[in-house]
């Protein structure tokens, strides 16, 4: 056998993933406000690019810019006798000579405020300024407690030790450090540190400065004066309340079922993180990408949102004028940038043609949902959705990923509409995972005190409607709907049910 180097032709296909195709798949699963900034970025790194404003406005720059005209008004406009008529005053009345007349507020309020210095127009840095672009700095947790800390305490020993205190607050209002590390750190006693505590505790709102759960509800109840040996043995036996054994928890409070429920109504009005108030983060709002209506045919209409669908233009007029005065690397310059820019506007309109086309076959299999809601919702799964329209699994599964649809039901995610198919006892047709879940929480909503419904009755109840499950997947459905076990539920039923006649035979 001899080794020896020849040479081979051989065709092959492949997909080159380039980048405008990586752009476009990037672009597909993106949520609205991540297109946006990635907009923002790209007009500003691309000269070519703009954002279509509303109605014709876009149109008129455009033809200004072509016209070489930046306004209405024209140069004989702008002349000073012209504007002194606008105005009824002469320009030596507007803007006096005297440069004195600009600083009369302050050489530095002057620089910034919009109507005094210089110009009126700009800010200390040269750039505009505008007082309703600011906004008041955010109130942390941090600030609070030290405000309270200048006022509850006057020796400078003890206002030291609660800063250090309130260093280790963490956003929930609970103090996690090592009272004894602080103590050791800086030269403090530890019955010191205990007093201090102790008052730091008192501070606004109650339950800060707390090192549990139980020390927090405490802190709350004694600030509403609620905190009595009762009350005092619950808070205590925490665990308990989280298996809901009322029987053993009403023994050890020492209180009747009415009682305990008073007790129990309480509890649920305290704030386990009292910190949280002051929590900077804020919660981005849901902006439906498709709005589906009922149509005058008895159908549906499906339609893109039209405040998430980006419009960007390409301007090409000021390509055409720049690219003739410019040098050759200018020239291939703005020729890159508009074929970036081109790309970009037909990825955006291909994006949006994606998701109207993924959107519209959802609504058609998911029809009987929106008309009999979550009962009727079928079984569907990414391959079926990609059959119908005729692409890729991955296409669907990206234009479903955080994206979201208003109905006459409510606005969900495209991926609500995705769901597991059970089999139907009868052998008919197979029933939604999601409208499982939602009739187990209808039957145990429905379920009576003296009658609570376990996962075994629950598998019975539902194999009699044709829905052939398991216990072990009830069970996993009810545990994921965050409702309590049969026993707990029992319990808590029966001391409800002892606390209403204990009412009606006191009244």
């Amino acid at each position: 056998m001899v080794l020896a180097p020849k040479l081979h032709l051989r065709q092959t296909q492949s997909l080159v993933m380039t980048p405008q195709l990586l752009q476009s798949i990037r672009l597909l699963q993106m949520t609205h406000l991540e297109l946006t900034h990635f907009l923002d970025s790209e007009i500003e790194r691309n000269p070519l690019l703009e954002r279509q404003e509303d109605g014709d406005r876009a149109g008129e720059w455009r033809e200004q810019e072509a016209t070489g005209k930046t306004g209405n008004d024209s140069p004989a406009d702008n002349t000073a006798e012209a504007i002194s008529g606008k105005l009824d005053a002469s320009l030596e009345n507007l803007f006096p000579d005297d440069p004195g007349t600009h600083d009369r507020i302050g050489p530095d309020l002057s620089a910034q405020w919009k109507s005094a210095g210089g110009n009126g127009l700009q800010a200390a840095g040269g750039g505009s300024y505008d007082l309703e672009d600011t906004t008041a700095a955010a109130r942390t947790l941090r600030d609070h407690v030290n405000e309270q800390i200048a006022l509850a305490f006057t020796d400078p020993a003890q206002v030291l030790i609660a800063h250090e205190l309130a260093e280790g607050l963490d956003e929930a209002g609970y103090m996690l450090a090592d009272l004894d590390e602080i103590a050791e750190r800086i030269g403090a006693a530890r019955p010191q540190m205990d007093a201090v505590l102790a008052t730091c505790q008192t501070l606004d709102p109650p339950g800060l400065f707390a090192r549990n759960l139980a020390e927090c509800l405490a802190l709350q109840l004694i600030a509403r004066d609620r905190y009595d040996p009762a009350m005092r043995a619950m808070v205590d036996n925490l665990d308990l309340l989280a298996k809901r054994d009322f029987q053993a928890l009403g023994r050890l409070c020492g209180v009747d079922a009415e009682d305990l429920a008073d007790m129990l109504a309480e509890i649920r009005t305290l704030d386990p993180k009292p910190g949280m108030a002051f929590s900077t983060g804020t919660a981005d709002p849901v902006v439906p990408d498709v709005i589906v209506k009922a149509a005058s045919d008895g159908g549906w209409s499906v339609e893109l949102n039209p405040e998430t669908l980006p419009r960007v233009l390409v301007n090409e007029a000021y390509y055409a004028r720049v690219s003739t005065q410019t040098r050759d690397d200018d020239r291939h310059f703005l020729t890159e940038c508009l074929q970036n820019a081109n790309w970009l506007a037909r990825s955006l309109d291909q994006r949006a043609k994606t998701i109207l086309k993924v959107a519209s076959e959802i609504v058609r299999q998911q029809d009987a949902f929106l008309v009999g809601g979550v009962s009727h919702l079928r079984p569907l799964n990414l391959r079926t959705v990609a059959d119908a329209i005729g692409m890729h699994e991955s296409t669907v599964s990206r234009v479903t990923v955080n994206k979201y649809v208003m109905t006459p039901r409510g606005t969900f995610e495209l991926r609500y509409f995705f769901s597991s198919a059970l089999a139907s006892a009868s052998g008919g047709d197979a029933h939604s995972s999601e409208a499982v879940r939602g009739r187990i929480r209808q039957l145990i909503d429905e379920e009576r005190p003296d009658a609570v419904l376990s996962d075994d009755a629950l598998v019975d109840m539902l194999r009699g409607e044709g829905i052939d499950i398991a216990r072990r997947t009830v069970a996993k459905y009810r545990e994921a709907l965050n409702i309590p076990s049969s026993v707990q539920r029992r319990r808590e039923k029966k001391m409800l049910a002892a606390a209403a006649r204990g009412g009606r035979s006191a009244a």
